[in-house]
């Protein structure tokens, strides 16, 4: 299913996308994330000249491993996205201009070339927003075992978990033969 949307018919105009996408249309790094249902992507799309705005919002639900266990679980995303999208030649002549000045919507904005917007990347670009910086199986999760890797949500090991930094030998041992 191609995901590129094409700008060249919307000279001034608008349009409405609402698509129910298959999970196998997005490719991510494993460890990430993984798409596990199909994603509704609602978008209204509206140009005016060569900027165009995407006001839309991105459904689905994504398996991703526990930060603390890396078990992967379960989670929803409902991201709603308002996105402005102007030439990538603007962003060249940017560049290359150190007395332009770009003006706040610029700065804040996306870049399209050849008249077409991969809406996948956009959607991909939702589901990373959407992921927490620490996802948590459970708030609860236990984690695993630093000595031996058992996950102890799951078991338990009967490992030494005190560490003992190896850099303070010298001041142990010099604690232990000088007490005076």
């Amino acid at each position: 299913m191609s995901m590129l949307l094409d700008l060249s018919r919307l000279q001034g105009g608008g349009e409405r996308i609402d698509r129910r996408i298959p999970p196998d249309s997005f490719e991510t790094p494993a460890e990430d994330f993984r798409v596990v249902e199909p994603v509704q992507l609602t978008v209204d799309v509206r140009r005016d000249g060569e900027k165009v705005r995407l006001v839309g919002r991105v459904a689905t639900v994504l398996e991703v491993p526990c930060c603390r266990c890396l078990e992967p679980f379960r989670t929803s995303v409902d991201n709603a996205f308002d996105l402005l999208f102007l030439p990538a030649s603007e962003a060249g002549a940017a560049e290359g201009d150190d007395d332009r000045q770009l003006d706040e919507a610029a700065v804040n904005a996306s870049f399209y070339e050849d008249e077409a917007i991969d809406l996948a990347e956009v959607v991909r670009e939702q589901f990373y927003l959407a992921l927490p910086m620490k996802p948590l199986c459970r708030e609860d999760c236990r984690g695993l075992c630093p000595v031996c890797g058992t996950n102890r949500n799951e078991a338990t090991c009967s490992c030494e978990q005190e560490w003992v930094d190896p850099r303070m030998d010298a001041l142990r041992r010099l604690k232990a033969g000088g007490n005076h």
